[in-house]
């Protein structure tokens, strides 16, 4: 009986360890997850004239990261890139709608143009008909903040334009 209990107490205490371990590393894959994903995406259209739309690309950035403007120089930059469509034009480049930051950043030997907290990008976009269309691309962008950056990363977008 002496034996069975220790048994017993012996395999619940290695179930527990399990368990404790598996926690553990869900709650760091979570963490993890968090910090490698700083910039939340969202996208819409506005209709401004016939057939011309203001697609938004925003980015919203969480924490104490920053994410790089279009045109920083030297150091990081972020790129919207639109899939070719017969059934749209494109007007000139998006803008960037928000606070942008210069400062000098030792890393990259250059000043760098960044936002925090929110930016929002804007490509005025013309349907050549009454249909309904799609504008796709991706954003490619580069975080940081005062300690590391992140790896460059793509995120696909899709908005619809068009139609009635």
């Amino acid at each position: 009986q002496f034996y069975n209990n220790v048994n017993l107490y012996m395999k619940n205490l290695y179930m527990k360890k399990i368990l404790m371990a598996v926690f553990l590393v869900s709650v760091a894959g979570f963490a993890n997850a968090q910090i490698n994903n700083p910039v939340l995406w969202s996208y819409s259209a506005k209709k401004v004239a016939d057939k011309t739309y203001e697609v938004h690309i925003t980015a919203t950035i969480t924490g104490n990261w920053h994410l790089y403007a279009q045109g920083t120089g030297d150091g990081p930059v972020t790129e919207i890139k639109f899939t070719p469509n017969p059934l749209l034009t494109f007007d000139g480049k998006a803008r960037e709608v928000g606070k942008v930051e210069k400062s000098f950043d030792k890393n990259f030997n250059a000043v760098v143009k960044y936002y925090e907290k929110t930016v929002d990008f804007v490509q005025k976009v013309k349907v050549r008909s009454a249909a309904a269309t799609v504008v796709k691309g991706s954003v490619n962008y580069v975080v940081c903040n005062d300690k590391q950056c992140l790896p460059p990363k793509d995120v696909p977008f899709s908005i619809n334009v068009g139609g009635k």
